[in-house]
């Protein structure tokens, strides 16, 4: 911001400044012209009279003449060039502000017409052309109104002997009497002095304004510096503030705006340094009321497991009502006590005590394994269950990872596909590059509804609270399975649509540590379900999973998930898959 300002200031200036050492100069220049003219028509007059005063007897037409006229010219100049020499005082004398000039005496007009009829004659017919200095220089438009009777003005560029190069000059030219027919005088009066005079006000004009330019640029940095370094003071607190270092405050100077900036800035900050406090000590409090409750209720759940159990035993068979009751029991009591396991494992991840057992396991056995666990709810809904491992032509994908967490990940997102699948294949494919693996189940049931993005890894959401659960979950699996991704360092993301399915992707690295990337797998479907299946878990064809097709290597990257996002929301899907990314 400074140098913009700092810069834009010098814009302005210079422009300000061009102007107005143009309206100088164009000034100077015109009072310099109007004072030499002035004095010139001054000196001219003054010249005229002495003229008339020595020519009053003098016939131009007579023999001798000329000679008459070369001395009167000589010491007409003469006098000229002596009052410069002289240095009479400016303003003493008008004539002398005319300085130096040179003078013409001219009888005759042969240069105006060019018709020998209409020059003057002698008796017997002859024209006479009688002149003393350069009479060559004067042009005819400037000798026509002056052979007239009238007093002619003219600027000419006139070659000097003494000057290198032509100089601008001042010609005065008028009719002078004499005992004969009238004379032309004329005076040629060199602006070189003026010309000296105008360069000496450029170069100080341009000077001057160099250093006024200077001058501005330092100022405005100055004044711009007196008013950046708060502002860049404020944007450092705040980004330090924002890293989590609540304790910074702007420092406070004076009574001005700055100062009652700061002092806002402050009290907002204090405010907000407040809430957050409060927050973290109610969630603070809330996990651990939590986790006392689930560690309270094991002793009683154990009791009444006990006896729930024995109950079950001793029922007759025959007694159907007592015996579904005995049933319902037992089962309700497996739920709570995974509910109570999931309570603690998520007041575990809130604490930040969560920890990895890390170990060089096959990825594809670990799917598998996974899926055995829920092959019941596979044989109870009569889902077909396609595994495609990329493990027949021997190859494994060997990860280091948690095996406990990534087959509770599996299992929670193969519940999951199951409870929303209707009945419709379900697909599981496995890939891995150099760096990465991934994990994505498919299913092709329910779908999402428009406006529930962000809300499938909430914890206790259902997207259909009506909708009955047959795996029996708590409401927490996709939750626990989300922090569990993060904890390797990788990702779980989620896209679906209505009447299409949903998709979940699992991306880890294959080695603990290290930044993902990209992801081996698509996230978004290209193509329809595939054909239709029996029911139960089944190793997929190459080409069977149409709807999950091989990575293309010519694919762009994924995007690296943001990781300041909210911890209840996936991260988002890479920009290599067509179509918006809906998580649910």
């Amino acid at each position: 911001m400074q140098l913009r300002v700092v810069l834009s200031t010098l814009a302005m200036s210079i422009v300000v400044v061009a102007v107005l050492g143009l309206v100088l100069q164009t000034q100077i220049a015109d009072r310099l012209v109007q004072g030499k003219e002035q004095a010139a028509l001054i000196q001219a007059d003054i010249s005229r009279q002495a003229l008339e005063r020595d020519l009053a007897r003098v016939d131009p037409d007579r023999d001798g003449a000329q000679a008459v006229l070369d001395d009167v010219l000589d010491r007409l100049s003469t006098s000229g060039q002596d009052s410069e020499a002289n240095g009479l005082a400016r303003g003493s004398d008008p004539a002398s502000d005319a300085g130096a000039f040179d003078a013409v005496l001219i009888a005759g007009s042969d240069t105006v017409g060019g018709d020998p009829g209409a020059l003057p004659t002698v008796p017997g017919g002859a024209p006479v052309e009688v002149s003393a200095g350069p009479a060559e220089v004067i042009p005819p438009q400037l000798r026509a109104p002056v052979l007239q009777g009238f007093l002619a003005t003219k600027y000419l560029t006139v070659a000097s002997s003494g000057q290198a190069a032509p100089v601008p000059t001042l010609v005065v030219g008028q009719p002078v009497r004499t005992a004969g027919r009238n004379l032309q005088l004329y005076l040629l009066f060199p602006l070189s002095a003026e010309q000296r005079t105008l360069a000496l006000v450029q170069s100080t004009l341009a000077l001057a304004g160099g250093v006024l330019l200077v001058l501005l640029a330092g100022i405005s940095s100055v004044v711009t510096r007196q008013v950046v370094r708060p502002v860049r003071q404020a944007a450092d607190v705040a980004e330090r503030f924002a890293d989590g270092h609540l304790d910074e405050r702007m420092p406070v100077h004076g009574d001005d705006e700055v100062a009652r900036l700061a002092e806002s800035y402050n009290e907002m900050a204090a405010s907000i340094q407040s809430q957050i406090r409060q927050l973290e000590e109610f969630g603070a409090l809330q996990r651990r009321f939590t986790s006392d409750v689930s560690h309270e209720l094991r002793t009683p759940l154990t009791t009444v497991r006990m006896a729930a159990e024995v109950l079950h035993a001793q029922v007759d068979p025959s007694e159907t009502t007592a015996a579904r009751s005995a049933q319902l029991l037992v089962d309700e009591l497996d739920r709570f006590e995974g509910l109570l396991a999931d309570l603690l494992e998520i007041s575990r991840l809130d604490a930040g005590m969560a920890e990895l057992g890390l170990e060089l396991v096959d990825v594809g056995g670990l799917v598998r394994r996974a899926a055995e666990t829920v092959r019941p709810l596979v044989e109870d809904t009569r889902t077909p269950l396609l595994l495609d491992l990329g493990d027949q032509d021997g190859d494994q994908v060997i990860a280091e990872i948690d095996p406990r967490r990534v087959e509770r990940i599996l299992r929670n997102l193969l519940a999951n596909a199951i409870d929303h699948g209707e009945s419709r294949p379900i697909e599981v494919r496995l890939a891995a590059d150099d760096s990465a693996l991934a994990v994505v189940v498919r299913d092709h049931g329910v779908g999402l509804k428009p406006g529930e993005a962000g809300l499938v890894f909430n914890r206790f959401w259902r997207a259909d609270p009506s909708r009955q659960r047959r795996s029996g979950g708590t409401g927490l699996g996709l939750a626990i399975s989300l922090e569990d991704a993060r904890l390797h360092g990788g990702w779980l993301q989620a896209w679906g649509e209505v009447d299409r399915g949903a998709v979940f992707r699992l991306t880890l690295p294959l080695r603990h540590g290290e930044r993902l990337r990209t992801s081996p797998l698509p996230l978004l479907p290209v193509a329809a379900a595939p054909a239709a299946a029996e029911p139960g878990i089944h190793d997929a064809a190459p080409t069977a999973g149409t709807a999950l097709p091989p990575p293309d290597p010519e694919r762009e990257p994924d995007t690296t998930p943001d990781d300041d996002q909210d911890a209840a929301l996936p991260a988002p899907a890479p920009p290599a898959d067509p179509g918006p990314s809906v998580v649910r």
